[in-house]
């Protein structure tokens, strides 16, 4: 009897999930026009236009199915994240959706604005003092209260279906069908968990396109060096400063094989590409936006540099105002010792004669 009323559940639980897919369009694709390249198109991917605000509300929507059909997330579960943020608040999301209790696993550096849409959404936020212990104090909480340790960490390569089903690769591929260069040179994102460099690397390889995927990552992560060295095991022994990208240890999910090439960026330059940005789009994007957008300028230069002509994708992950209190907070900026006023020059140097960025 028992599972026959948690089938049950299930099965509404998976009907309120789908309709809610249903209510929501499809996030949009940007061109950003930049003067310096004639050749090369620029878009951005913006995820920021999900119901919860970010690019894990796909990450998000995937964990629970994924618990749901599992028979791991049940009427009573309580869900337990570790995560940096956005993933918590995509998640505490889905989990008021559910009726479910949320408990979020961040370091205390998190910024507040996503801790108040985590408590916005009704969850709650267990904050610790070093980006190492959300995996062990996440799972201890799950454990004690009987509930889910959703680790999207170790999950997030798995539970996207990369070979259709709208994910975020076959969005990007549809949407740009009519534009000049449909089929794009280059295909940018970061990594945090690392689950959409796996859902794109494998989805460029499925449908055969010449499309090559490049990570960017942060200062304080350690993805760029595991991938250099094709090692699993380096550690840094501090945390990224661009939140939800960059990790002390190489995540489960961070597939290096499908990975085409990669480039350290550094923080600076990250923060600096953002008030960039917010020039030519009008509005503010998170740090992670400005680490893929210099390594976009980078990668079309080189273009432009051997006289290829082609389109480069990346993703606007989330809002700026989500980062008031960060990278957008000079006396923040400040107090990181970031130096970013030549970097802002340099990334306006590009964006108007096609120079590149990193030397």
């Amino acid at each position: 009897m028992t599972t026959k009323i948690d089938r049950v559940w299930v099965a509404k639980a998976i009907q309120h999930i789908e309709a809610d897919f249903q209510r929501s369009a499809d996030t949009h694709l940007v061109p950003v026009p930049l003067p310096g390249f004639t050749a090369q198109q620029l878009y951005l991917k913006d995820e920021s236009i999900h119901p919860s605000g970010s690019l894990k509300h796909r990450l998000a929507r995937s964990l629970f199915l994924y618990g749901l059909c599992n028979g791991q997330i049940g009427p009573e579960t309580t869900i337990v994240e570790s995560s940096s943020g956005n993933t918590a608040v995509s998640e505490a999301y889905f989990a008021r959706l559910l009726g479910l209790k949320f408990i979020a696993v961040m370091p205390k550096s998190t910024s507040p604005e996503k801790i108040r849409a985590i408590k916005f959404y009704g969850g709650d936020c267990h904050l610790i003092d070093s980006p190492h212990q959300v995996y062990e104090e996440a799972e201890r909480l799950a454990r004690e209260s009987g509930g889910h340790y959703m680790d999207q960490f170790t999950f997030a390569e798995r539970v996207t279906d990369w070979r259709s089903n709208n994910n975020i690769a076959e969005s990007i591929f549809s949407q740009m069908q009519h534009e000049p260069h449909p089929i794009p040179r280059w295909l940018v994102c970061a990594a945090g968990t690392g689950g959409t460099s796996a859902t794109l690397g494998r989805y460029l390889r499925y449908r055969r396109f010449a499309t090559e995927l490049c990570v960017a990552d942060p200062e304080n992560s350690v993805f760029y060096d595991c991938w250099q060295q094709r090692r699993c095991d380096l550690t840094h022994d501090r945390g990224s400063r661009i939140e939800g990208i960059g990790r002390p240890r190489c995540e489960p999910s961070f597939i290096m094989s499908v990975v085409d090439q990669m480039l350290k960026i550094p923080d600076a330059a990250s923060v600096a590409a953002l008030h960039v940005l917010e020039e030519l789009l009008g509005r503010r994007c998170g740090g992670s936006t400005g680490t893929q957008f210099v390594a976009a300028l980078q990668l079309m230069s080189e273009m432009r540099e051997r006289n290829e002509a082609g389109s480069v994708v990346t993703l606007i992950c989330d809002s700026g105002e989500r980062y008031a209190h960060t990278c957008y907070d000079p006396e923040w900026v400040k107090a990181q010792a970031l130096d970013t006023s030549s970097w802002q020059q340099r990334i306006k140097a590009a964006v108007e004669n096609g120079s590149a960025v990193l030397k």
